[in-house]
C-alpha cells in the first residue's frame, strides 16, 4: 500500500476477486458515491480482466460500503477523511463518516489487489486510517505551458489513487495567460496564444476533482510573472520602457480597480475557500528604476521594493477577503505586516515554513517536492513539513499551522506528452509523506511499494510507463528499439536547473530528445547501485554477483549494436559518445568485478586512470547522465591496489 495506513492488522487468508463480486452502497446516498463505485469497478476490471464493471452491480453483495452522512457541499480543509476497511476471506466492509473516507477506502482496496495462484485477491486485513496532514497537493503549472484537459484529468485520477486532495492549478505566467475572463476578454484573446480554458471547462474540472475528493485552488501570480497580462492591458505594467515589463504597477489605483474586478470574477468561478495570488520572485529593479514609482515611494516613505510589495500584498489580501476567500502566497509575501490570514506556500524550505508558523501564519511546504527538478523519490521522501530542526521548537499550536505540502510540476521544460512521467510515480512517495505517520521512513520498503503503485497507476490511464517507449520508437524510427532501450534504461536527465542550462528551451522547443523521454530516476541504475554497494561492502549474495555480471555484460556489448543505428536519426546522433561511454564504463566494471571476486591486486595507476574516466563519464553528455558510472566507481574503489 502507498500511502501506508495509520493502523492495520493482517489476518490469514485472502478475499478472492472473481465474477461473483457484488458491491452495495448503504447508509447515506448521493450520485457521487455511485460514480465512485463505478470508477472503482472500471479500474478493478482493467487490472483483473474480469468485466466487474457490469456484473458487480447486480451480483449478490459481498462488499458493503456504508456512508454515515454527507460531506460539505464545497469541500473544506480539515474535513473528516477517515475510513475503516475490514477484509475477510468471505467479504469486505468499508465504512466512513462521509463520502471522502469512502473514496479513500476504495483506493486502498485497489492498491491491495494482487495476483495469486488461486486468482486475483486481496489479503485479509483490517485498516483504520486517516491522514497526518489535511493539505496534500499537486501543483500543475498551466502558466508556462498550456496543459490539455485529458492530461489534467488523468493526473486527477492518479491523485485520487494515492489520496492527494488538493489540485493547485496555476493559470498565468510571463509566458501566457490561459483561462477565460468574461470581464476582461483581452486576456485570453491577446495573452493566451490561442490556448486557454473556457469557464465551462474549468467548471468541468472542478466537478471532476470533487468526485475524487480533490479541492481545486487557483493561482494567478501577481504582482510579478505577469508580462503576459500586459499584452492585453499594458497600463497594468510598471516598466518605464513600453513592452519591457514583467511586474504590475503597485502604485496606481487603477491596478487595484482592475484586480478587484478580476479577482471577483475568478472567486465566483472557483468555489474553494483558498485563492493563491503568487507573489514570488519579484525583481524590484523594475520598480526602483522607474522615476514615477520612485517618487511614489519617497512621498509614502516606502524604503525599498520589498516594502512596496508588502503594501501590494496587504491591498490584494483585502480584495481577496472581500470576495470571501483566504489568500495564499509564496514565501516572499511573508513580510512584517503581512496579515495572519494569509497562508504561506514555502519554496525556500522547512525553516521558512517554521518561521511563518511562529509568525502566526498557516503554511504548506513545497521545497523538496519540486518534481520537475528530477530528484529521486528517496530525496523527496526524506523531506517532511515538520522534519527540519527549526520545527522542533514550535509549540503544538504553531505546529498545527503547518497544514501539509504540495508537489510542484512546473512546465517550462515539460510538455503535455511527457508530463505524466515527470509526475509519477515519485509523487506517490510525497503523498505517503503527507498522509502516513512521521516515522514511516523505510526507503527500501518505499521503493518496493512504489514499483507496485507505478504499475497500478497504468490501470487508471496514467501514461508514465508508456511514454518512454513511444518516444524511443519515434526517436529511432524503429518499432522495437532494443539497443536504444538498453541505453535509455541507465540514463536520466540532469538534476536541478542544469538541464535548462544545457539546452536552450524556448516556448516552442520540441521536447523529443532522450532527456525528454527517460524518467527522472533510472530504476535499473538505482538497483545496480545498491548491488554495487553490497559487493563493495562484502555483503553481496550470489544473486547480486550474477545480476551485476549480467548487466555489465549487456551494457558493454550494447554499443556495437547501437552505434550503426544512431546515425540514422537526427534525434539520436548526439548519443554516440554516451553509448560508447556506457560500453567503456561497463568494461571497467567487469574488470573490477573480476578483480574483487579473485581478490586481485590492481595497479594504482590503472585504478586512478579508471576513476578519472568514470568521473568524466558521470558528467552530462547529450543532456543526460550516465547513472551507472558512479556505481562502477564504487566497485573500482573497493579493489586493492599495489
Amino acid at each position: 500500500m502507498m500511502p501506508l495506513p495509520s493502523q492495520s492488522t493482517q489476518a490469514p487468508g485472502e478475499f478472492l476477486i472473481n465474477g461473483s463480486l457484488g458491491i452495495e452502497l448503504t447508509g447515506y446516498a448521493e450520485p457521487r458515491l455511485e460514480r465512485a463505485r463505478q470508477r472503482f469497478l472500471d479500474v478493478l476490471s482493467r487490472e483483473t480482466g474480469i468485466p466487474l464493471w457490469r456484473e458487480a452491480v447486480v451480483n449478490k453483495p459481498n462488499f458493503t460500503v456504508h456512508t454515515e452522512g454527507p460531506s460539505l457541499a464545497v469541500q473544506r480543509l480539515g474535513e473528516d477523511e477517515s475510513y475503516r476497511l475490514a477484509i475477510s476471506t468471505s467479504g469486505v466492509q468499508l465504512s466512513a463518516a462521509n463520502p471522502l473516507g469512502v473514496l479513500h477506502g476504495l483506493q486502498t482496496f485497489l492498491l491491495l489487489v494482487r495476483v495469486t495462484p488461486k486468482g486475483f485477491g486481496v489479503p485479509a486485513i483490517t485498516i483504520e486510517d486517516k491522514p497526518r496532514f489535511p493539505w496534500r497537493g499537486l501543483l500543475i503549472d498551466s502558466g508556462h505551458r498550456f496543459v490539455r484537459l485529458p492530461v489534467i484529468k488523468r493526473n486527477l485520477d492518479a491523485m485520487e489513487a494515492v489520496k492527494l486532495n488538493v489540485f493547485h492549478w496555476r493559470f498565468s505566467d510571463d509566458a501566457g495567460f490561459h483561462i477565460e475572463s468574461k470581464r476582461f476578454p483581452l486576456l485570453q484573446e491577446k495573452a493566451s496564444g490561442g490556448f486557454y480554458y473556457t469557464q465551462e471547462e474549468v467548471k468541468e474540472i472542478i466537478a471532476y476533482a470533487r468526485d475524487r475528493g480533490i479541492r481545486v485552488v487557483p493561482e494567478f501570480d501577481m504582482p510579478c510573472h505577469t508580462a503576459s497580462w500586459f499584452h492585453a492591458y499594458p497600463e497594468l505594467g510598471s516598466g518605464h520602457i513600453p513592452g519591457e515589463s514583467s511586474a504590475m504597477d503597485p502604485t496606481r489605483e487603477s491596478t487595484y480597480e482592475f484586480l478587484n474586478g478580476f479577482i471577483e470574477e475568478m472567486a465566483d468561478l472557483f468555489p474553494d475557500a483558498y485563492f493563491h495570488t503568487g507573489g514570488d520572485e519579484c525583481d524590484f529593479h523594475e520598480w526602483e528604476s522607474n522615476p514615477r514609482i520612485q517618487e511614489y515611494m519617497r512621498v509614502h516613505v516606502i524604503k525599498d521594493g520589498a516594502a512596496l510589495q508588502a503594501e501590494f500584498t496587504a491591498k490584494i489580501q483585502t480584495i481577496v477577503a472581500q470576495n470571501k476567500k483566504i489568500m495564499m502566497g509564496w514565501d516572499e509575501v511573508l513580510l512584517p505586516g503581512t496579515p495572519k490570514e494569509v497562508v504561506i506556500q514555502s519554496w525556500r524550505g522547512p525553516k521558512s515554513l517554521a518561521d511563518a508558523a511562529r509568525n502566526g501564519n498557516r503554511g504548506i511546504l513545497s521545497s523538496g517536492y519540486y518534481i520537475d527538478l528530477n530528484w529521486s523519490a528517496a530525496e523527496h521522501y526524506a523531506v517532511d513539513p515538520l522534519g527540519d530542526p527549526s520545527a522542533a521548537s514550535l509549540t503544538s499550536e504553531e505546529k498545527a499551522r503547518v497544514l501539509g505540502g504540495e508537489a510542484t510540476m512546473w512546465t517550462d521544460i515539460v510538455s503535455d506528452e511527457n508530463l505524466d512521467n515527470r509526475v509519477w510515480p515519485r509523487t506517490a512517495a510525497i503523498a505517503e509523506r503527507l498522509w502516513s505517520a512521521a516515522d514511516v521512513r523505510d526507503v527500501d520498503s518505499m521503493y518496493r511499494r512504489l514499483g507496485v503503485v507505478s504499475q497500478k497507476l497504468g490501470y487508471y490511464g496514467v501514461r508514465h510507463r508508456l511514454i518512454t517507449e513511444e518516444m524511443l520508437e519515434r526517436m529511432s524510427g524503429d518499432p522495437n528499439p532494443v539497443a536504444l532501450r538498453v541505453l535509455a534504461d541507465v540514463v536520466q536527465p540532469p538534476k536541478g536547473y542544469e538541464r535548462q542550462q544545457l539546452r536552450n528551451f524556448g516556448d516552442f522547443t520540441p521536447m523529443n530528445r532522450l532527456d525528454d523521454a527517460v524518467p527522472p530516476e533510472s530504476e535499473t541504475a538505482r538497483v545496480f547501485d545498491d548491488i554495487a554497494r553490497r559487493i563493495a561492502a562484502g555483503k553481496a549474495t550470489p544473486e547480486d554477483w550474477q545480476q551485476a555480471q549480467t548487466w555489465l555484460t549487456l551494457w558493454r556489448d550494447n554499443d556495437a549494436r547501437l552505434q550503426p543505428l544512431l546515425a540514422r536519426s537526427f534525434l539520436t546522433q548526439d548519443l554516440v559518445s554516451v553509448s560508447r561511454n556506457l560500453s567503456e564504463v561497463a568494461t571497467i566494471g567487469l574488470q573490477a568485478l573480476d578483480d574483487l571476486k579473485h581478490d586481485r591486486l590492481v595497479s594504482a595507476d590503472v585504478r586512478s586512470q579508471n576513476i578519472d574516466f568514470l568521473n568524466a563519464a558521470a558528467k552530462p553528455q547529450a543532456v543526460v547522465l550516465l547513472m551507472i558510472a558512479p556505481s562502477v566507481e564504487t566497485l573500482v574503489k573497493a579493489t586493492r591496489s599495489n
